[in-house]
């Protein structure tokens, strides 16, 4: 072979004939094929397997976009490539363009976790903070929208390139879900499935300008602080008891199965009776006193705070937690009469709406039931 059939030989050679990209990484959601000098031989075979897209960029602009499957890069089978000039020569020439294989497939498993706690106000603990972490799943949803504003000109991007912003967006969300959904602390563990869906379609707004979509959105655990966890679980413990009466007798019984056991013999016995029988009846007795408001002093009656529910002494003015004004100015129902907080909507009591009626020809508003109006003398429509 002479030495200008060699030249020749390795130019062809440094041309790519098979473009194709196979990923055993597992997070790669961007990969730039390597193309020497960015020269792509007229006629290369284009492999495109299922959960890939390519995507050609020429002189930065992204120039074509190929789904699933096998195609000769050709005039043909890329005109947009052919108007932005890259085949000016008749498809002669090799074409100069970079190659990007987008990985369309869902990344799974990703994790996501509030770093700092997020304040609530919640109607049974008042302002308490939460912590709350789970998992979701992320694919490509436009690829070429997807390298135009998040990976660039990057030779290989991964998960672990937009995890970080991804976190702090989901925390932003979270919060934003939270406040619209207004559910109570007791309640958020059987709540996890509408939150998650709600907190995934506030993501996908958010994203969908980056070409990505969020598939699936976990909520796994929301966790309160330890004395807001110790009051649920005491609330918790007296439900449990149930009758506080039939709790204490039974207390008793076992008292008096402890003084028979005593090795004291009858008389030991006859004391540990009788000191059980009056220890269960003070017991119940001042427990029944404490539900009939018989016995001991009663406690003082409170009445919450219409703006953080914290518990105020009945006549107060004002919140001692949160300074709000605890008087609610009422109106009665313009149907029953019923008193309501102002500017309420709808009555409680029967249930219709507080809009007035209105005269139809001067516009008053006009009472309850009445068949003319007081202002211009109208019939109304009654």
């Amino acid at each position: 072979m002479s030495i200008i059939d060699r030249i020749k030989s390795e130019a062809l050679n440094q041309f790519i004939e098979v473009i194709e990209w196979l990923d055993n990484s597992g997070d790669t959601m961007v990969y730039r094929f390597p193309v020497a000098g960015q020269e792509i031989k007229n006629g290369a075979q284009l492999i495109v397997r299922e959960s890939q897209t390519a995507v050609f960029v020429f002189e930065g602009q992204v120039a074509d976009v190929f789904t699933p499957g096998r195609y000769t890069v050709e005039g043909g089978n890329t005109p947009i490539l052919s108007k932005l000039g890259a085949w000016k020569y008749g498809f002669n020439s090799p074409i100069k363009s970079e190659v990007y294989f987008v990985n369309t497939k869902q990344f799974t498993d990703m994790k996501w976790g509030t770093s700092n706690p997020i304040m609530l106000r919640d109607a049974d603990f008042g302002i308490v903070q939460l912590r709350a972490f789970g998992a979701y799943s992320l694919r490509v949803a436009d690829a070429g929208e997807f390298i135009k504003e998040i990976a660039g000109t990057n030779a290989k991007f991964s998960t672990d390139d937009i995890e970080g912003q991804l976190k702090r967006a989901i925390v932003t969300e979270f919060s934003d879900a939270l406040g619209e959904l207004k559910i109570p602390a007791l309640d958020l563990a059987s709540q996890y499935k509408e939150l998650g869906d709600k907190i995934r379609g506030f993501i996908n707004g958010d994203f969908s300008g980056y070409g990505l979509e969020v598939t699936k959105f976990y909520v796994e655990n929301v966790s309160v602080p330890e004395t807001v966890q110790e009051a649920i679980d005491k609330r918790a413990a007296m439900g449990a008891i149930g009758n506080v009466d039939q709790y204490m007798k039974f207390q008793a019984a076992d008292a008096l199965r402890d003084a028979a056991q005593n090795e004291g013999g009858g008389a030991g016995l006859g004391a540990g009776l009788g000191a059980g029988f009056a220890m269960g009846n003070q017991m119940v007795g001042a427990f029944g006193g404490m539900q009939q408001g018989g016995g001991g002093a009663a406690p003082a009656a409170t009445t919450p705070c219409p703006s953080c529910g914290k518990a105020n002494a009945v006549g107060a003015k004002f919140c001692s937690d949160c300074g709000g004004k605890m008087e609610i100015a009422q109106v009665p129902c313009v149907k029953c009469g019923a008193q309501l907080r102002e500017g309420a909507k709808f009555c409680s009591e029967c249930g219709s709406t507080q809009e007035k009626a209105k005269c139809g020809n001067c516009q008053f508003e006009l009472a309850a039931g009445a068949k003319f109006c007081p202002e211009c003398g109208t019939k109304t429509e009654a």
